[in-house]
């Protein structure tokens, strides 16, 4: 069994997605779940979304989360091997990115390396898509490094962007995308051992 810590910031969707997926659809037969669910923001919905699936889940203050022994000792108790951001919003520490070397798997709302980087998530994305009147967007799943939304690209999907779409419908329209492709995808990763090797 492969254990999985889903990093998330907000509502929670998509680790919902990756838990549905996990137990009750084509990824059931993987050998991987979820082992736990850390958040940086309290009160967020993601929390209460791990708790319906019984889950694991810790908010984690600023400290908490820059602490190398608590954090590590954290993954460690849960004998977590890789680590899925699904929107999670802050940056990596360095120490994490040591521990768990290309084992850290990310989402990010739009085409990289188009509209990346600090301050570039959420609605923010979807808005500065629209004002630059792009005829696309998607979604892009990439391993992390020390920089935001950098680090080796192994999935990008695609959709379509309509002169009228509104900010909120283009979010919708990469929510789908998320929700369709980042737990199958999460799969494929963690079942090659040429991308992870999980630490051997």
């Amino acid at each position: 069994m492969k254990r999985i810590a889903i990093f998330a910031s907000g509502n929670g969707t998509n680790m919902e997605a990756i838990v549905q997926y996990l137990r009750k659809g084509e990824g059931k037969e993987s050998g991987i779940e979820v082992a736990c669910v850390v958040c940086d923001v309290p009160g967020a919905y993601v929390l209460e979304r791990a708790w319906k699936w019984d889950i694991p889940h810790y908010h984690l203050t600023k400290v908490q989360r820059n602490d190398p022994d608590y954090l590590l000792s954290l993954l460690r108790e849960h004998e977590v091997e890789a680590i899925v951001l699904a929107g999670y919003l802050k940056l990596i520490p360095p120490f994490l990115l040591k521990a768990y070397p290309h084992r850290i798997l990310n989402i990010h709302p739009a085409l990289l390396p188009k509209y990346g980087g600090k301050g570039m998530y959420g609605m923010h994305v979807h808005e500065a898509v629209k004002r630059a009147g792009e005829a696309e967007t998607g979604i892009t799943i990439h391993v992390i490094d020390e920089e935001f939304d950098r680090g080796k690209t192994i999935f990008q999907a695609k959709t379509s962007v309509d002169p009228d779409d509104t900010p909120e419908e283009i979010a919708q329209k990469v929510h789908r995308l998320e929700h369709q492709h980042f737990p199958r995808v999460i799969v494929e990763w963690l079942s090659d051992p040429r991308i992870t090797d999980l630490g051997r």
